[in-house]
C-alpha cells in the first residue's frame, strides 16, 4: 500500500489513479494529520509526502515518522516545488529515501516508488553489525563507538551500515550517491564528502577505519 499526501486534490488523484494502473495499492490523504490518524490503524508500505501543506507539513510529518520506531522504517519520497540542493538535501538527511521535484511526470514518479521500494526491502540476518569498536544495530537504529552511543543523520546511518555490510569494498562518490541518496539524485561528489568527514567525525578514534583510496572513492576497513 502507497499513500499519497498532497493537499492539492487534482495532484494526489493523479498519483493514486497512477499508481493503481501501475499495479499498486493506493490511497491519497489530505494532510499530514489525516496520514497520523490513518497510523494508528496501519502502516503503509512507501509515502509519497508533499511539504508544502497546512497544519502538520511534510517536514513535520517526516521527523515524527523518523522519531517513533513503530514508523521510522517506512521509505519516504518527498515531493514539492523546492527544487534548489540545499533543499533537496535537507530533506533527504532529515530521512526522506527519494526526492521529487514538482512539476514531475507520472512515470518517472513510478520509477522512483519502484526503486525506493528495492531499495528500502528489508534484509535477512543478524540486526547487529560490528567493525572493531564500533557496532551498528539496523533494527533498533543505533550506533556506539567505543562503547558509548553515536548520534547520526538518516544518510551518515545509511553510509555506515552500508560500508559495514560491505568491509573491505570500495565505493565510488558516484556509487554512493546512487545507493545512498537513490539512483536519480542528482547531488555532486562534495556532497559525499561532507557526509563522510562528518561521519569519521562522530566516529572518534574508530573513524578512521573509513579510508580513502585515491582517486577511487571510499571503504570501510575489513573487520578485526
Amino acid at each position: 500500500m502507497i499513500w499519497c499526501v498532497d493537499d492539492d486534490s487534482t495532484i494526489r488523484d493523479i498519483e493514486v489513479y497512477t499508481l493503481r494502473q501501475t499495479g499498486f495499492e493506493a490511497e491519497g490523504f489530505e494532510s499530514g494529520d489525516c496520514v497520523l490518524e490513518a497510523l494508528e490503524k496501519s502502516v503503509p508500505d512507501l509515502i509519497i509526502l508533499d511539504i508544502m501543506m497546512p497544519g502538520t507539513d511534510g517536514s513535520a510529518l517526516l521527523k515524527k515518522l523518523r522519531e517513533n520506531p513503530e514508523t521510522r522504517k517506512i521509505p519516504v519520497i518527498m515531493a514539492t516545488a523546492k527544487g534548489t540542493e540545499i533543499d533537496r538535501i535537507q530533506g533527504l538527511d532529515a530521512g526522506a529515501d527519494d526526492y521529487l521535484v514538482k512539476p514531475f511526470g507520472v512515470m518517472e514518479m513510478v520509477s522512483r516508488v519502484k526503486a525506493v521500494l528495492r531499495r528500502c526491502g528489508c534484509p535477512d540476518g543478524e540486526p547487529t553489525v560490528r567493525a572493531g569498536e564500533i557496532e551498528l544495530n539496523d533494527r533498533e537504529r543505533t550506533v556506539t563507538s567505543r562503547g558509548k552511543k553515536v548520534t547520526l543523520t538518516f544518510k551518515e546511518f545509511e553510509i555506515l551500515k552500508l560500508f559495514m555490510n560491505n568491509p573491505g569494498t570500495v565505493f565510488s562518490r558516484d556509487r554512493l550517491l546512487s545507493e545512498i541518496w537513490g539512483v536519480d539524485y542528482l547531488g555532486e561528489s562534495r556532497t559525499v564528502d561532507m557526509h563522510i568527514k562528518t561521519l569519521r567525525q562522530k566516529l572518534g578514534e574508530e573513524g578512521r577505519r573509513i579510508e580513502t583510496v585515491i582517486g577511487v572513492g571510499y571503504r570501510l576497513e575489513g573487520k578485526k
